[in-house]
């Protein structure tokens, strides 16, 4: 068991040629413990080599069979319990069986194993507990694949927490320490999801100060990660320093040339004034580089840059015909049918994303209500660009805020200006809802 500890130390430090020797030390393990006799385990360090066996990933069966046949005192034996129902999948009968024993009251190489266990077994229920677990766990076990595991499940949890300090010191632990760990794509997950979670309260520049410790293409995936998911999810400000971080590269190495990078900051860039320049970038993007959600998100993002451009139809159409009596019934079911026709080759799809500017994304968390500002009094003469800033941005997967305002003064279908104001609202909704159809 000290060899399985010293190799599983080893990949931890990113000595992935050590995993085929783990998995062969396990089998070895295995072998001898199914062999093992009531005497053997007479030996307490022989018993608790049983117990680090199954809690470094051996077969529960193995450790279930030897624990019934050992003669040992009844706090290892409930251990050996506990250990055997975690392996098989029955957290709560694990945690019952486990929750009164102490790991700092066991010896160091039982304990920090265990802390690791009812940590991971109450990140759930009590994520506060469960955090001090898996820091106890580090102690008794620094430097090891045990605090590579506690680090890693720290981030995520700390982020689930909304805790972003403790979110950021595990993940610079994580990072200085375990980067190269064959585990650490886990940790990236759980990073660029913390970072979407926390992003209102986690700085750029932290993030920046986590990242320049990676080397500069684990820096780059990171950046291209946080940079896709935070414009699909409308965090316009933080899509745009994600894609900025992507595309400067590190000492003068620029990614301009990855078609990634071209994608995602132009996700960030969809509704801005030079929507011109975004529909030139993104017909220069070559498909045959993006992986297939990618080309997916690509054909979305120039959907949408072709919306935001179009003419308004109904506009057109209700200035070019005469004055309608304001109660005209005829004439408001004519307006409504026009808004219709303008949507039809747009097929509602659920999983809305707004296109919201970087200054409403800075202010709204993912999970919070919407917050809508009433629109500001229409204009005859304007523009598309103009009119669709006169449309109230909403979150995604959110049922629509009417402000109090619009509630007060409601538009009169009958109105040109109205009648265009309102087929706009609807064809960016549509065009969100597009755009949220891409794959996340």
């Amino acid at each position: 068991m000290r060899s399985l500890q010293l190799i599983q130390d080893r990949i931890a430090g990113g000595d992935h040629a050590a995993l085929p020797m783990q998995a062969k030390l396990l089998e070895m393990i295995d072998a001898r413990m199914r062999d093992a006799n009531a005497e053997d385990f007479k030996e307490p360090k022989n018993f608790r080599a049983l117990l680090v066996y199954g809690m470094s990933g051996g077969n529960p069966v193995t450790v279930a069979a030897a624990a019934s046949r050992a003669i040992t005192d009844p706090q290892s034996l409930a251990i050996a319990k506990g250990v055997v129902a975690y392996l098989n999948g029955r957290p709560a009968e694990a945690i019952e069986m486990l929750k009164p024993i102490d790991p700092m009251s066991v010896p160091a190489d039982i304990g920090a194993f265990l802390a690791l266990v009812k940590g991971s077994l109450l990140a759930t229920d009590d994520p506060a507990q469960a955090l001090a677990l898996l820091d106890e766990a580090r102690l008794l076990s620094p430097g090891t694949l045990v605090e590579e595991a506690a680090l890693r499940r720290s981030v995520g949890i700390a982020a689930a927490q909304g805790d972003a300090a403790r979110f950021a010191l595990a993940s610079t632990q994580y990072v200085a320490s375990y980067l190269y760990s064959p585990y650490a794509s886990q940790f990236a997950d759980a990073f660029v999801s913390g970072v979407m979670t926390l992003h209102m309260a986690i700085s750029q520049d932290k993030i920046a100060d986590i990242t320049s410790m990676m080397d500069s293409e684990r820096e780059k995936v990171i950046y291209l990660r946080i940079a896709r998911r935070a414009a699909i999810d409308g965090m316009m400000e933080l899509s745009v320093f994600a894609s900025a971080k992507a595309e400067l590269g590190r000492n003068g190495n620029g990614n301009q040339d990855d078609p990634r990078t071209q994608l995602y900051s132009s996700l960030s860039t969809m509704t801005s004034a030079g929507v011109d320049d975004v529909r030139a970038k993104l017909g220069k993007i070559d498909r045959g580089k993006l992986s297939e959600s990618d080309r997916a998100l690509l054909d979305a993002a120039r959907a949408v840059a072709g919306e935001v451009v179009a003419p308004v139809k109904s506009a057109a159409r209700d200035e070019a015909a005469p004055a309608v009596p304001a109660k005209s019934d005829d004439a408001k079911s004519t307006a409504e049918a026009s808004a219709d026709a303008a949507n039809a080759d747009l097929p509602p799809v659920e999983g809305a994303m707004p296109d919201q500017p970087a200054v409403a994304a800075s202010g709204q968390a993912k999970d919070m209500p919407p917050v809508a500002s009433p629109p500001p009094a229409p204009q005859p003469a304007q523009t598309t660009a103009e009119t669709q800033a006169a449309v109230p941005i909403q979150a995604a997967d959110a049922a629509p805020v009417v402000p109090a305002s619009a509630l007060a003064a409601t538009p009169d279908a009958h109105d040109p200006v109205d009648a265009a104001v309102t087929s706009t609202r609807r064809q960016l909704d549509q065009i969100d809802q597009l755009l949220g159809a891409a794959p996340k």
